[in-house]
């Protein structure tokens, strides 16, 4: 079952992490990147979009 993390910074300066496991919601959150951020995305890598880190674990 893949995985989807992202890492951001709330204005407090912590740091949260969001574990998404849902297949349907990581399909939506796939939508919104582009087509290299995706391939990098489906390769394992962490990704750096605005402040935010992502990555897809399989």
């Amino acid at each position: 079952m893949p995985l989807l993390i992202r890492k951001y910074k709330l204005p407090t300066g912590l740091v949260q992490e969001d574990r998404i496991d849902d297949p349907d919601r990581i399909e939506r959150y796939k939508r919104i990147f582009d087509k290299e951020v995706l391939k990098k995305l489906e390769k394992g890598q962490k990704v750096f979009i605005e402040k935010d880190e992502w990555q897809l674990l399989p």
